[in-house]
């Protein structure tokens, strides 16, 4: 067993027993229901299915990162027990949440100073920083200390790849991503918005696809241009979706189809309550070691 402890957010959107079973630890974001508060604890007290109907009904949403207090409280046992720490954040491109978890590691370095307690911006997001987490398990396992892990997920976090698209634009008009006439006309033409995540972890819209056929072939395709390897990737494969599985599946059975060296089968995951505050129901990602993100 590793003398430190590999740890997230819980908006790396894996299962709880996942996360058990490979033995990394994780601290919850928070979010509101129509103004109640609850825990993103992986869909244990509020189900995902629940969750995204409450959602299409009208639901209003909004989230609340881990604030300082709540990492020193988190971090603190850890540190307590002689351990050092790993612990990757959500994409400081689309939260906040990384300067809140540096301040903290600050304020502890003064009482531990004894202890490492290394902070890192995945730059990622849902479960292709999971993905990224589960990489990185793998590489403690095989023996890797906890300042080479540092190193080695600084050297290659922008060689995950994050590709989205939505068939429901109705939640990137309600929260101010896209304009009410844009919504209205994407609506009309049926067109998808295809989009990644930059290399400062933004997400970017690169691409409209007329219709949901056009625009799980034009996903696959990102993949068969950017994959380490080509068609003869060899890595693990994560999908997650909001509250549309069969459109996840399609797309896990494309890349199925393609990459014959996988890794294993697909991994298909649901978005998580944070992430899934923002995009709503009908959304789909793929994620996958490539290229380096380099615009």
């Amino acid at each position: 067993m590793a003398s430190y402890v590999l740890s997230c957010c819980s908006t790396a959107d894996l299962t709880q027993q996942h996360f058990i079973n490979r033995d990394i630890h994780y601290i919850c974001f928070h979010y509101y229901l129509d103004g109640k508060e609850y825990t993103d604890d992986l869909g244990q007290s509020m189900p995902f299915d629940r969750f995204y109907k409450a959602m299409a009904d009208g639901a209003e949403t909004k989230t609340s990162q881990v604030n300082v207090d709540e990492f020193i409280a988190y971090f603190t046992p850890f540190l307590e027990e002689g351990k050092d720490i790993l612990h990757v954040c959500l994409s400081s491109g689309i939260s906040g949440v990384y300067n809140a978890a540096k301040l903290a590691a600050g304020m502890l370095a003064e009482k531990y100073p004894q202890r490492k307690l290394y902070i890192v911006d995945s730059l990622g997001a849902s479960s292709g920083y999971g993905l990224l987490m589960d990489k990185l398990a793998d590489l403690r396992d095989g023996g890797m200390d906890i300042d080479s892990l540092n190193d080695w997920v600084n050297a290659h976090k922008l060689e995950l790849h994050h590709w989205f698209f939505s068939t429901d634009l109705s939640f990137y008009v309600k929260g101010g991503r896209i304009s009410k006439a844009a919504g209205w006309f994407g609506t009309l033409l049926q067109l998808c918005p295809l989009l990644n995540m930059d290399n400062l972890g933004r997400l970017i819209p690169r691409y409209k696809a007329r219709g949901k056929k056009r625009v799980i072939e034009a996903i696959v395709e990102r993949m068969e241009q950017n994959a380490q390897g080509g068609h003869d990737y060899n890595g693990k494969c994560y999908i997650c979706h909001s509250a549309c599985y069969e459109d996840a599946r399609a797309v896990a059975d494309g890349v199925e189809a393609r990459f014959p060296k996988l890794n294993g089968q697909v991994e298909i995951y649901s978005i998580g309550t944070t992430i899934g505050s923002h995009t709503g129901p009908g959304t789909v990602a793929l994620f996958f070691w490539g290229d380096m993100r380099n615009d």
